[in-house]
């Protein structure tokens, strides 16, 4: 007989692991919600060597072996002297600190196991992102970079050891002209050429392509052939042509018709095992679903009062084959929806705002390994990844049900 561990609730958010529940048992309460369970790894990951500092972490994938790829920017500060992203003074201003390689790669323990990759690296004919943004390891073990900074129209894809192989799009091909030495550029979300400051990759294996979050410039999602980096296809929200000059009538807000074109950014395309394809626009406190071809299949409102940067930053799902749970990182309301993925049911969340363990600053990006370990970034001054131990199945505390969170799911020991 199957057996879940589940969570006992305790005081302020904190959870404690306690009783096991066979299949079948509810523990009291037959109308209890059921959902995954998680506590934070607060000595998870490491320390980084070479007095090495985490900026802003701006993405996080998992590969087969379950190692955990983090994408950051090494933002200058004080401490590092550094007068450009991933430049330091020399002679250095103190011992500490220093920036630490944009791609860092951890194992489940957390052990530093590889980092490469900035700019003054480019070895090929490519231009690093000047923002870096969105990390993606393919089914055939290649690392795929994406940035949006004001010049980055282009993403770039890697062996898992650093060697640049393929560059997609062009760096700065949006530009139309200078002024004053601004760089003037024209969105173009129908460009088949180049891209308009793309958020994060999905990678679907069965058809080799790479869906493209297009992005914070750009209104779209841009399918590319993984070989050769080529456009094939894109569209718009409700998988309508995007329409640059799409009235949107001035900002979000709440209670308004939905806007019937990506209001963007366009954070996450996400393809799951049954071929549907999950897109958040962010601002729009929203998530849309679509079959590969960019047919509308179903959307998801959530955390629909959150105005300002949006509620929708990123998702992954659980490891099963049916996927039956989808994760969705909520950056600006600094928690992380557990949904029913069928369904699109809330189920409950975790998380409260803050810097200690379990808590987030701007949590933005989030992944999941093969024994359903949650890992989570956090950009601005959040600069850091966090892991969330999966704990198995149990009730949802009363009181945390649907967008309520659980709080702080700090550990038992």
């Amino acid at each position: 007989m199957k057996k879940y561990a589940f969570l006992v609730p305790l005081a302020l958010g904190v959870v404690l692991a306690g009783v096991v529940l066979t299949a079948g048992q509810s523990g009291g309460d037959d109308d209890a919600v059921m959902a995954p369970m998680f506590e934070v790894d607060p000595l998870w990951p490491k320390n980084l060597p070479n007095h090495w500092l985490m900026g802003p972490t701006i993405g996080v994938d998992v590969d087969a072996q379950d190692n955990i790829w983090v994408l950051h920017r090494n933002t200058p500060n004080n401490f590092q002297g550094a007068t450009e992203i991933g430049m330091v003074m020399d002679p250095p201003v103190s011992e500490c600190c220093q920036p630490g390689p944009p791609v860092l790669v951890f194992d489940q323990e957390g052990n530093l196991v590889d980092s490469w990759g900035g700019p003054g690296t480019e070895t090929g004919d490519y231009v690093w992102p000047e923002s870096n943004h969105g990390i993606a390891v393919d089914h055939m073990d290649n690392v795929w970079i994406g940035g949006n900074g004001q010049g980055d129209a282009h993403v770039l894809k890697f062996t898992r050891s650093g060697e640049f192989l393929l560059q997609a799009g062009r760096h700065n091909a949006r530009m139309v002209r200078e002024e004053d030495g601004r760089r003037i550029f024209q969105r173009d979300s129908l460009s088949e050429d180049s891209y308009g400051r793309v958020a994060e990759i999905g990678i679907d294996p069965e058809a080799n392509e790479a869906y493209f979050a297009d992005g914070y410039y750009n209104k779209r999602v841009a399918v590319v052939d993984i070989e050769t980096g080529a456009f094939k296809r894109g569209w718009g929200a409700y998988g309508n042509v995007p329409d640059d000059d799409y009235d949107f009538g001035g900002p979000y807000v709440p209670g308004n018709d939905p806007a019937q074109q990506f209001r963007g950014p366009v954070h996450c395309s996400v393809i799951a095992n049954d071929g549907l394809v999950y897109v958040c626009d962010r601002a729009e406190d929203r998530v849309q679903v679509f079959q590969k071809d960019g047919t509308f299949v179903d959307e998801m409102l959530v955390g629909t009062h959150t105005r300002a940067q949006g509620s929708t930053w990123d998702l992954d799902f659980s490891p099963d084959e049916e996927q039956t749970y989808m994760y969705l990182a909520d950056g600006q309301n600094m928690k992380v929806y557990i949904i029913e993925r069928k369904t699109l049911k809330v189920l409950t969340a975790f998380g409260d705002g803050g810097r200690q363990p379990g808590m987030f600053f701007a949590v933005h990006s989030l992944a999941v390994d093969s024994d359903g370990n949650i890992y989570t970034t956090e950009t601005y001054e959040g600069s850091r990844v966090q892991k969330f131990v999966y704990k198995g199945i149990g009730p949802v505390p009363e009181g945390a049900e649907g967008e309520k969170s659980q709080g702080v799911l700090w550990p038992t020991n």
